[in-house]
């Protein structure tokens, strides 16, 4: 290789590494989901919520203009049924996400934009868009774009997932699937999502990436700009990318073949978490949690406990995948997922949904999304879960920042589902996943003596606890407890929370 192959090759692989850098705040990390609010709302959580409590980003849904579908109240994945590259989407316009960027990186927030580059709508009759831009549906003519016949694949589905070529040529669940070979179509979504970085934004979610080939997209994600300097980036930033594969094995498309040039969603870790904590394989087994049983790479993995589609059963994971609805449970695998170091982590934030699965966020008489309300106790209301305000949850937000750069110590279980371990000198969390026995052991801490604050079942303020309080003593031990009968199966302490 000569020196000037050698070149371009090195700037590649910086190029590529960058990619996976969610290009965060150096004391934040951990991105939130907030799924289907809007630009107005999510620029207030930033500055009165996300911020103080150390959140490093915000995954906020598709941006671009879809289809109105009213049929009966308009549905949450309308989203990702496109129309154009138009910012402007039921969450606010251009003007109103713009002025959301800059108001969240002020404070150290992050945004990572939903993205959805594999296909346009499905057929519909009178197909009408949220700017008001029309589309013939039928005849693949998407004026707004302007995308005609000859920028689709042939309208074939996807149904056989052990045939690449129909996975990423084929329409998937009658979705118009666009040819990202061509340099036309390459064009307009690089057009696009530079508008994105032209906003301010730290990076992107790329929606059916599995469903996309890896070659076109390392060269569509080559051509986007480098991040802008006036919102807070280093120059030469390059723009972080998370692609949503779904790999649980068995299948012809593996996750490895898109982490050349970006993160991948590994699906496998909620799946198995959710199994973990329901019970059917003992906790203890988490001790090697991530590679050590199969996963993606640390660095080329964005986790989660669960996302917009597999909450609703879409998607992977089926019965195994823990919610708000099963919420003692999920806020204990939320809690390992913060505390254990594997991946990059984010929080899921819902609306609340009974058993239709198609049901829409909040919303008037008119579609109108409707904000959440701000109870007295932090939480939410106006149909909206919140999760990231969950004491238990932005508590184990702090806590990964308080032990960043540590890694997992002095882990002890009880040979099934009780498990505890340190994270360097900075943090210790236990779990007592036992349905009818309590937790009460003395067990190294790792901490410094003195008495500590419980961020679970309560905070530190004014110079005391709110909830439990664990004394450390001179040899870094506690006695710890955790009743069956409690809310919560978790304790955690960590330097911070020292009175």
């Amino acid at each position: 290789m000569g020196w000037l192959s050698l070149t371009g090759f090195l700037v590649c692989v910086v190029l590529t590494q960058a990619q996976k850098d969610p290009n965060v705040w150096g004391d934040r990390s951990a991105i939130v989901h907030l799924f289907e609010w809007k630009f107005s709302d999510i620029a207030d959580e930033c500055e009165r919520f996300l911020a103080p409590n150390g959140y490093a980003g915000v995954q906020v849904s598709p941006v671009h203009e879809n289809l109105i579908i009213t049929s009966p109240n308009r549905p949450w994945w309308e989203r990702y049924q496109l129309v154009s590259y138009k910012i402007y989407s039921r969450s606010g316009d251009e003007t109103a996400f713009r002025d959301m960027v800059s108001r969240c990186n002020t404070v150290g927030v992050r945004i990572y934009v939903d993205v959805v580059l594999n296909q346009m709508s499905g057929n519909w009759p009178d197909a009408t868009g949220q700017a008001g831009d029309t589309a013939d549906t039928y005849n693949l003519q998407y004026p707004a774009v302007p995308y005609g016949p000859g920028d689709f694949h042939s309208q074939c589905s996807v149904d056989n997932y052990n045939d690449a070529s129909n996975v990423r040529n084929c329409e998937l669940v009658g979705l118009h699937d666009l040819d990202q070979s061509s340099s036309y179509v390459r064009g307009k979504m690089v057009d696009y999502l530079n508008n994105l970085v032209d906003c301010g934004v730290a990076g992107f979610r790329v929606d059916a990436a599995k469903h996309m080939w890896p070659a076109d997209l390392e060269y569509i994600y080559s051509q986007v700009n480098d991040l802008r300097t006036d919102q807070g980036f280093a120059s030469g930033t390059r723009p972080f990318f998370y692609q949503e594969v779904i790999d649980l094995g068995g299948e012809a498309i593996k996750g490895s073949e898109y982490t050349g040039f970006g993160r991948v969603t590994e699906f496998k870790y909620g799946a198995e978490l959710g199994n973990a904590f329901r019970g059917n394989n003992p906790i203890k087994y988490l001790v090697n949690f991530g590679t050590g049983w199969g996963f993606l790479p640390d660095g080329d993995a964005l986790v989660f406990v669960d996302n917009h589609d597999n909450q609703r059963g879409h998607g992977a994971g089926g019965a195994s995948i823990l919610t708000y609805k099963t919420a003692k449970l999920y806020k204990m695998a939320v809690a390992f997922m913060l505390a254990y170091p594997y991946g990059y982590p984010r929080v899921m934030s819902s609306f609340s949904f009974d058993t239709d699965t198609d049901q829409g966020p909040p919303q008037d008489g008119n579609g109108n999304i409707v904000s959440p309300s701000i109870n007295s106790d932090g939480t939410c209301g106006n149909g909206w879960v919140c999760e990231h305000r969950w004491r238990q949850i932005f508590n184990m937000v702090g806590f990964r920042n308080v032990v960043a750069g540590t890694s997992v110590n002095d882990w002890w279980d009880d040979g099934n589902q009780q498990i505890a371990f340190c994270r360097g000198g900075k943090g210790f969390i236990a779990f007592n996943d036992e349905y009818n026995a309590d937790l009460k052991q003395t067990l190294q801490t790792c901490l410094p003596a003195g008495t500590y604050c419980d961020i679970i079942s309560g905070s530190k303020s004014n110079g005391s606890c709110t909830g439990k309080s664990v004394t450390v003593g001179s040899d870094g031990t506690g006695y710890i407890e955790i009743l069956s009968s409690e809310d919560d199966g978790v304790l955690a302490i960590h330097a911070d929370s020292k009175l």
